[in-house]
């Protein structure tokens, strides 16, 4: 058996599918005006985009992402290739949110939103490790 499906990365990688498909849903409905809190001012300039729109697009990624984890096991590397991309490409929105005081899902205080930051270093770890075999 391969490491890519050991127990302990399977059960990462399914619990980082889950966990990106609950993460998009909650960005197209309950949880829009929260997310909006974590996209940088930038991102809409020029782009004719505003915050909600961003929020949206980066759900439907997040479901995407997700569902593919599992549904695709073939891309599987690929997709942690992916998936560790998109955590480094939405970083800049958690350093937003820290540095202009945003609170949103609980990140009320400055200690949340910095400890917060340490978290997306772990998700591109976990997204590369649970997506690949182990074999040199």
């Amino acid at each position: 058996m391969s490491d890519s499906s050991s127990p302990l990365r399977t059960f990462a990688r399914w619990s980082l599918a889950g966990a990106m498909v609950f993460a998009g849903v909650t960005h197209l409905f309950w949880g829009r005006k929260e997310f909006q809190a974590q996209v940088p001012d930038w991102t809409t300039r020029g782009t004719g985009f505003d915050k909600d729109d961003v929020v949206i697009v980066s759900g439907v990624l997040e479901v995407m992402l997700g569902a593919s984890l599992v549904l695709l096991p073939g891309s599987r590397r690929t997709l942690g290739n992916y998936l560790a991309a998109f955590f480094v490409a939405i970083f800049p929105g958690n350093i937003e949110q820290y540095l202009k005081k945003r609170d949103g899902f609980g990140l009320d205080t400055d200690r949340k939103r910095f400890v917060r930051l340490f978290f997306q270093p772990v998700l591109v770890a976990v997204a590369l490790w649970s997506t690949r075999d182990g074999r040199r």
